[in-house]
């Protein structure tokens, strides 16, 4: 049976934040990746013409609307491909546009986790569909100072020691990771030129070396997603 083309479709916050791996596994299994980068003024699809929803990451907040008047727009689009049914990933601040979106609160962290950092699976994950792409416990890159609550009718599926709120799937197609598995070596440099000024001192807070040296820190994540989403391929 020939696999379904799917249209992939992401949002982009800031010109230094893109798809990373997701760009190279959409290109390998042939399905179609079209962008809005909102940052640009670049104007939404209708969503009746996406199969997905990637929303990536990026440095302001979901309350900045003031600064970042598309972010209202956003979070309308981002309801109404829920609202329908649409396979939704959102990475760090997709993940908490997602949140927001579903009513949850998004707040300061107690602490900034940036770097490499493990992350488990929790209880819960049991009974989520998309959990069961992920592994129980891995390293994951990190770049975020901001958490949300879970949603109402979601499920927690992942923690960290810094931040409780790793991770929640909402039904069996819509999945919130604040972690990053699709940095590339080439994205995390452009994380470290652009905001370094995050780089300051805190428990969870690595230097550049220490995220720049090790590849295999990078196959692995981008193995990961590949499996991840090749597992939601298979609901939707």
């Amino acid at each position: 049976m020939m696999k379904k083309q799917l249209r992939i479709h992401y949002l982009q916050h800031v010109p230094f934040e893109g798809p990373g791996s997701i760009e190279s596994w959409a290109m390998v299994r042939g399905h179609s990746l079209t962008a809005t980068r909102l940052y640009a003024g670049q104007l939404l699809p209708p969503v009746d013409h996406l199969d997905w929803l990637v929303i990536l990451g990026g440095p302001m907040n979901v309350y900045e609307e003031n600064r970042y008047p598309w972010l209202a727009r956003e979070k309308r689009f981002i309801g109404e491909a829920l609202h329908n049914g649409k396979t939704v990933i959102g990475i760090c601040l997709g993940a908490q546009l997602m949140a927001c979106v579903l009513g949850a609160r998004v707040m300061g962290n107690h602490c900034r986790e940036i770097g490499w950092h493990p992350v488990e699976k929790t209880a819960e994950a049991a009974e989520s569909a998309p959990a069961r792409f992920l592994p129980d416990r891995f390293a994951a890159f990190h770049w975020h100072g901001d958490t949300f609550e879970i949603p109402r009718g979601a499920i927690h599926i992942a923690r960290s020691k810094a931040c409780e709120n790793q991770a929640f799937s909402f039904g069996e197609r819509a999945v919130a990771l604040q972690f990053h598995l699709e940095s590339t070596r080439e994205s995390v440099e452009q994380l470290v030129h652009n905001c370094r000024e995050d780089l300051t001192e805190g428990p969870y807070i690595q230097g550049p070396a220490d995220m720049l040296t090790d590849l295999n820190f990078f196959r692995m994540i981008n193995e990961w997603m590949a499996e991840f989403l090749d597992g939601l391929a298979t609901v939707g």
